[in-house]
């Protein structure tokens, strides 16, 4: 391998500028559903972006929202392409009131998305900026996807990704790594139920009662479906959001309904649940006056791991030894990103490059401050090498999975 680029081994003097960008842009309320947030901050992602020489930033607009999509793309001529993928919606509503951030000490930056994934995308800009100033970057085409609704399950951006994937070989998640700095090497696949419960509604006292109760109904769905993943080890299913019944309880409730969260390992394993989950439906309707319906599926296939993601992985983990920084590994997650859906549209793709952060989701999301400069230095040197024809990716059979509805 070659040696550190000056541009690249000097980040590190960068520090305060992107710790300050990143509290900036963490303190740009752009929670899922607060639109004028999420318009906020796609402009100033647009600005930091558009400087980039060269770079041409698209606003896309997604089906069923004002919120929009930013695609920025450098010389999509070049032979070598890469896909680089992030997200700037957080779950952190304009009425939350976590919204500023705060030093927990030198290393430690408090605040709503610093991780998740704000400072994924100071990472990603950092590496960028740095690669462009470096004699290889001409060699190689970028493209660079941010998307407005991935805490809420990438509905309206799903198609984005399949058009992405045609162009590329690669992608580059950032999402953030673990708190030990492990990457992603797999992530479960997410769905939503609703299993909803019918029965017949009777007078409480009759003796012997006509009434079929779908409280009762649905709690035996509910309990067998919970022990499915004894039988499917890497499943899980959880039950959430009951609800049934009506004012009066001296009425036998003749509806009932659930949501489950629902999460599978490997792709085979939707077919196995769902068959199950059916299953389970169908032993309620053979019984005289119930009718126990399901509605929903996955939004995000399982992202396993390949032979391209474990060439790029070893890379990866090269540069990040040639910088002189801390050894690390991968680790299966369960939770989801949009490296499902990169995965699912066929595209390989490293995920949790992202910098070091912890109590996601939380008003304790905080980051390790260090791994701004860090994640930079180790994407900046993959892309260089990448650029250069350094890093050899194994060939892959590009085939679009669609996740498993019912309805």
């Amino acid at each position: 391998m070659s040696s550190v680029p000056e541009v690249i081994a000097h980040l590190p003097k960068r520090a305060p500028e992107l710790l300050g960008r990143l509290q900036t842009w963490a303190e740009i309320n752009s929670g899922s559903g607060h639109l004028a947030g999420l318009e906020r901050m796609a402009a100033a992602l647009a600005d930091a972006f558009g400087c980039l020489p060269g770079a041409v930033v698209e606003r896309v607009a997604l089906g069923g929202t004002t919120a929009q999509a930013l695609r920025v793309r450098m010389r999509p001529q070049a032979a070598r392409q890469i896909l680089l993928n992030g997200h700037y919606d957080t779950v952190y509503e304009a009425n939350d009131p976590f919204q500023r951030c705060s030093s927990l000490d030198g290393q430690t930056l408090r605040g709503p998305g610093v991780a998740d994934m704000k400072g994924g995308l100071v990472v990603m800009l950092a590496a960028l900026e740095s690669l462009e100033a470096t004699p290889e970057a001409a060699s190689l085409g970028w493209e660079v996807l941010l998307t407005p609704d991935e805490e809420t399950g990438s509905q309206g951006s799903a198609p984005l990704f399949i058009e992405s994937a045609r162009r590329h070989r690669l992608a580059l998640v950032f999402e953030p790594a673990r708190t030990n700095g492990d990457l992603v090497h797999s992530r479960k696949g997410t769905g939503e139920y609703i299993a909803t419960c019918r029965g017949r509604a009777a007078h409480a006292a009759q003796v012997p009662n006509p009434g079929r109760n779908a409280i009762l109904a649905l709690a035996e769905f509910l309990l067998a479906a919970a022990r499915i993943p004894e039988a499917l080890p890497g499943v899980l299913v959880t039950v959430g959001n009951i609800r049934g019944g009506g004012a009066a309880t001296n009425v036998v409730p003749d509806f009932a309904q659930a949501e489950l969260d629902v999460r599978v390992t490997r792709t085979t394993d939707q077919a196995a649940l769902v068959g199950r989950l059916q299953a389970l439906a169908d032993t309620i309707n053979a019984r005289d006056g119930f009718r126990l319906t399901l509605e929903g599926g996955f939004n995000r296939p399982p992202k396993e791991c390949g032979p391209v993601e474990e060439a790029a992985f070893a890379a990866w983990r090269a540069a990040a030894a040639d910088l002189g920084l801390a050894p690390f590994s991968w680790v299966h997650s369960g939770g989801g990103s949009d490296g499902n859906l990169l995965s699912a549209a066929g595209l390989p793709n490293l995920d949790g490059v992202g910098p070091i952060g912890d109590h996601l989701h939380s008003d304790r999301e905080c980051l390790h401050v260090p791994s701004l400069v860090e994640r930079a230095q180790i994407a900046a040197l993959f892309l260089s090498r990448y650029a250069r024809g350094e890093i050899d990716l194994p060939p892959v059979a590009v085939t679009l999975r669609v996740p498993l509805r019912i309805r």
